[in-house]
């Protein structure tokens, strides 16, 4: 087999990995799991007094397919400054 072929093999199976990730079942599997693993973080991060929360989720559906999750501060009680600060 030569080179091309090789690489012709090889960019075949990328594209039905690609068409795979894409499914909406696929997708909604990803979104359960993640959104999941958000409530139980939040949920550990409470309990343990901290003023952090898993805030969003960012899926990426390439390859390899991604999640990322945001953090952001919690609000403490007389703390104002946070108020001020721009949303973003």
């Amino acid at each position: 087999m030569s080179f091309l072929d090789k690489a012709k093999e090889l960019s075949n199976k990328v594209a039905e990995k690609t068409v795979e990730f894409s499914s909406d079942q696929v997708i909604a599997d990803t979104i359960i799991k993640a959104t999941d693993k958000q409530e139980k973080v939040n949920a550990i991060l409470k309990t343990r007094g901290s003023n952090y929360r898993v805030s969003s989720i960012n899926l990426s559906m390439g390859i390899p397919p991604g999640v990322s999750f945001g953090i952001r501060r919690v609000k403490e009680d007389g703390d104002d400054e946070l108020d001020k600060l721009p949303l973003r």
